[in-house]
């Protein structure tokens, strides 16, 4: 278990005294042991009573925007309120606060994935009291839900791959996604870099950024092999279905 930055506890804190949040819980780098401050984003999710209705989103606009600008600059702290009462429906759009914006979403299978078996609490139940069990063929149709829904829609989209966000993203997600596919496991965005479809020598730049040091690659370069890789592990999974 990685040690949590002060701003997560204090997000707890300050999620406490609205009175209608019982729980915050880790997922993500945070939860697997794999947070790098700085380069990793922090996943949460808190459990709220009741539906998030105009007047509770305000509030967590605020404090999100609170925290960003305080403790939190920098750290991209990101939290999904999700509904006691509605936790087991994974198809249910949740209230999202992910880079600088609340948003609806989905509490994806990879997130209830890591929840349940690395995820823990600040406060309130354990992952594993709120969400049912994830069987090695649930991560596997969770990554599949993964490979071939965003990453099919931005597979379809060249120009996105121009960001070299998006590029280093994309090579690490594929081969997690093909990692848990085959295994039922999930694996960590440090250890899928050294099983990135890629030269070895972006290997090597993807894995110096992910340990924060300030490394540059081609950027053309990097595009079309990510791009590419997307297209093979999206086209891969879809006939293996």
């Amino acid at each position: 278990m990685a040690i949590s930055p002060p701003v997560v506890a204090e997000f707890g804190t300050e999620l406490t005294a609205l009175g209608w949040v019982s729980g915050l819980l880790v997922a993500g780098s945070l939860a697997t042991g794999d947070y790098l401050p700085r380069v990793s984003d922090l996943d949460l999710v808190a459990l709220v009573d009741g539906p998030v209705d105009a007047a509770r989103q305000g509030a967590l606009t605020d404090l999100h925007r609170r925290l960003d600008a305080g403790v939190g600059v920098g750290l991209n702290l990101g939290c999904v309120y999700v509904d006691t009462t509605t936790a087991i429906d994974v198809q249910l759009r949740h209230p999202t606060w992910t880079h600088g914006q609340l948003v609806e979403r989905i509490l994806s299978g990879i997130t209830r994935a890591e929840l349940v078996r690395h995820g823990y609490a600040i406060f309130g139940p354990a992952p594993r009291d709120v969400f049912p069990p994830m069987s090695a063929d649930d991560v596997r149709a969770a990554a599949r839900a993964e490979v071939t829904g965003y990453w099919a829609w931005a597979a379809r989209r060249p120009w996105l791959w121009w960001d070299p966000v998006i590029a280093d993203l994309g090579l690490t997600s594929m081969a997690r996604g093909r990692h848990a596919l085959a295994n039922g496991e999930l694996l960590t965005k440090t250890a899928a870099i050294q099983r990135a479809d890629a030269p070895a020598w972006l290997i090597d730049q993807l894995a110096a950024r992910r340990r924060g040091e300030s490394v540059s690659s081609p950027r053309l370069r990097t595009a079309l092999i990510a791009w590419r890789d997307a297209r093979r592990t999206v086209a891969r999974t879809r006939r293996e279905q």
